[in-house]
Order: structure tokens, then C-alpha cells, then sequence
């Protein structure tokens, strides 16, 4: 057995026991030179937070062992297609590599597919279903909000 499917079945382990707690079929485990660093389960029904997706679980667990919101370096295996908010904050984190066992279409016949929230998000904004509007309000005689956070790290 290859190191991908190794932990690719760990994900999946992780996924059947979530079932047996009465949880969704998702788990990630995140690997960095060849061991697990953490792991996690889909905690949405437990938490009732809609980003509890086991790859973010996994995330910032993975952020607390490590001491870093960087995970360069960093590999997720998950249960289940990620789905776009976890697969971009696996890009924002620095997660290099992504494996996944189950597609979306192996999830679609179980509502269990993310597939037509990233057709949608691949049109543009005023196409999506979502309302999504740029609205540039400045506070007067504020400090610009991204200037302000820029001079701050510089003062260290």
C-alpha cells in the first residue's frame, strides 16, 4: 500500500467512525514529511457550524501543532471531494498537495456533491446566485483600514 492510499484510508476510518457518532462521512488527515500532524471529522450536526468540514477541522489543528497558520509543506487527505471553501483554505495556508477518495460524483446520488457551488463560482459575480457587491466605504478621518494593519507590522 502507497503512503497516499495509507493515509487515505486513515481519512476514511476517520469518515466511517463521524458516521457511527451520528456526524457526516467526511474526515482529513494532514501529513507533513511522511507523518500525520493532525487530523479531523466533519463537526457541522455536533457544532452546528457550517465551516466545521473536517479538512478546516483538520486545518487548524494542524495550525495549533505546528505553531503557524503556514502549512507549506503540508499534505491533506480527505475522505470526500473538498469542497471550495476548504480548498481555499488549504491554498491560503500553503497546502501544497490535496488527495481526496471519494469525487464528487460518488457523492452526487447522496446529496453529498459540491459540484454546482463551483460551477457557480466560477462566474462571474453578477452571474452567481449569491448577491455579491463592492461597496468602497471609508470611514472619514480614519486611518485607511489596510494602510493602518501595513504600518503596524512595519512598527513590529
Amino acid at each position: 500500500m502507497s503512503q497516499t492510499q495509507r493515509f487515505l484510508c486513515e481519512a476514511i476510518e476517520l469518515a466511517q467512525a463521524n458516521i457511527e457518532e451520528g456526524g457526516r462521512p467526511f474526515g482529513a488527515v494532514v501529513v507533513r514529511d511522511g507523518a500525520m500532524v493532525a487530523t479531523g471529522v466533519n463537526e457541522i450536526i455536533a457544532t452546528k457550524d457550517p465551516t466545521a468540514h473536517a479538512e478546516l477541522v483538520a486545518l487548524r489543528a494542524a495550525s495549533r501543532a505546528l505553531g503557524s497558520p503556514n502549512l507549506a509543506g503540508c499534505a491533506v487527505y480527505a475522505s470526500g471531494h473538498p469542497c471550495p471553501m476548504c480548498m481555499a483554505a488549504m491554498r491560503l495556508s500553503g497546502v501544497s498537495e490535496v488527495y481526496y477518495a471519494y469525487s464528487n460524483d460518488d457523492g452526487a446520488p447522496y446529496g453529498l456533491s459540491t459540484a454546482a457551488i463551483y460551477a457557480d463560482l466560477a462566474k462571474p459575480f453578477a452571474e452567481q446566485s449569491m448577491k455579491i457587491s463592492y461597496v468602497p466605504v471609508r470611514k472619514d478621518g480614519e486611518a485607511d483600514l489596510y494602510a493602518e494593519w501595513k504600518r503596524r507590522q512595519a512598527a513590529g
